[in-house]
């Protein structure tokens, strides 16, 4: 079989969807709603009165799953922009046409994709934000902007940088406090408000990520669980990443892997022998330190051997990925192999969790699909490295295959175009 074929067997028996899998109902419903999501809602739908525009942010890799859907009757009547945020780690050929769909929903309506992380792209809502307001400044002294989004979507993080942008653009005489980001969904617990501008005055009120008391289905559950919009020990870590293998799996994704650059053909590997204190905990918010040279060896190696664990055994794998059984063997036999690739001993009690947080560690750092640079560009300066390392976030990212999270449903509505059709 080519490597261009999807690993499919035609069967008389209805095919589950991933949701519907036992590893996915097996825990049951995901539901997240802890005692301040309640009161931030009453506090929100209270705000939302007296907002002038709401900038609802969405993680762009599911912009329908990561909607804040118990809203949406309050927003029909709002002025809206629909930010697309986590651009950088979506499909950038599937954005424009989000973009054209959230665009015609509605005449108040716009939407435009952006990395809360970039100054550019943040000026970008800013223009969209002001031109959306213009008739509202003309009529009132002040205006308020409410932003709002799930969890972990990067309201905050977007906050911060229009903070940064505002202090250079207006003339803002108070000082502003910085909104607190981390990479734990919940950070924000209460509303706060933000000066940003004056004449007109325009305040940005940042509140905390809610979700409706209860999810719709499994399987939204789990893709606002991939995405880190529910905290890993509500759902498992386990089953979270099950679900991320089950994805690639069915979409094919580990076989077009094995093009990446891979350093090992070129006889170059990190000495795990050497003395090493880099941790993949550094990979997430807040907890980053600029990588040297071995460093950037050490996670590109780590990274490629995972690619190649995934791809050999899916391109081993004899069975049906659309076979409930099949598809869950599959899913065991890369614990095991995933377990030699991060070098977990044999014996440790929790292998399995510990397989899981790492895994989820590089697939939500971007890195699961990255393509590195060659070995005299890793060689580099140590101040170039730092520089290189900062404006790519996460090394390297290969944006044209980030996209996995298929919307599949919302898509029936767009020419059913898979949102993780490009692996």
């Amino acid at each position: 079989m080519g490597l261009g074929e999807a690993k499919r067997v035609v069967t008389n028996k209805k095919l589950k969807g991933l949701g519907e899998m036992a590893f996915a109902v097996g825990g049951g419903p995901v539901n997240w709603f802890p005692g301040h999501m309640a009161a931030a809602t009453r506090a929100i739908r209270d705000r939302l009165k007296l907002a002038d525009l709401v900038v609802e942010v969405r993680d762009a890799r599911i912009p329908f799953s990561s909607a804040s859907h118990h809203l949406q009757p309050q927003l029909s009547s709002k002025r809206r922009v629909v930010a697309l945020n986590k651009k950088d780690l979506a499909n950038p050929n599937i954005i424009p046409k989000w973009i054209r769909y959230f665009d015609s929903c509605s005449t108040n309506q716009d939407c435009v994709a952006i990395n809360a992380h970039s100054k550019t792209s943040v000026n970008k809502l800013l223009e969209l934000v002001e031109f959306k307001l213009r008739e509202a400044i003309s009529k009132e002294p002040t205006l308020l902007v409410l932003v709002i989004g799930v969890p972990n979507v990067g309201k905050s993080a977007l906050i911060n940088s229009i903070h940064q942008i505002a202090s250079s653009r207006f003339p803002v005489q108070e000082k502003m406090k910085r909104a607190r980001v981390g990479p734990l969904p919940g950070v924000t617990q209460d509303i706060a408000g933000y000066k940003i501008a004056h004449q007109p005055s325009i305040y940005v009120l940042d509140t905390p990520g809610v979700l409706v008391p209860s999810i719709p289905d499994i399987e939204t559950g789990l893709k606002l669980a991939l995405a880190g919009s529910v905290k890993d020990s509500v759902v498992g870590e386990e089953r979270i990443a099950q679900y991320l293998l089950a994805v690639l799996n069915t979409r094919g994704t580990p076989l077009h892997w094995k093009h990446l650059n891979n350093r090992r053909l070129e006889g170059i590997r990190y000495d795990s022998k050497e003395k090493h204190e880099y941790n993949l905990k550094d990979l997430r918010p807040k907890r980053r330190k600029s990588p040297n040279d071995s460093d950037m060896l050490y996670v590109e190696d780590l990274v490629t051997e995972v690619q190649c664990t995934l791809y050999l055994t899916l391109l081993e794998f004899n069975g049906n990925v659309e076979d409930e059984s099949d598809l869950e063997g599959l899913i065991e036999q890369q614990f095991e192999a995933l377990q030699k690739a991060f070098k977990i001993p044999h014996k440790a009690s929790e292998a399995r969790l510990m397989v899981s947080k790492k895994l989820l560690t590089l697939f939500r750092a971007g890195l699961l699909f990255s393509s590195f640079p060659s070995y005299f560009v890793v060689l580099m300066s140590q101040n170039l490295l730092k520089l290189y390392y900062k404006a790519n976030r996460c090394l390297h990212v290969l944006v044209s295959s980030c996209l996995i999270l298929n919307e599949k449903s919302a898509f029936q509505m767009l020419m059913m175009l898979h949102l993780g059709h490009t692996r």
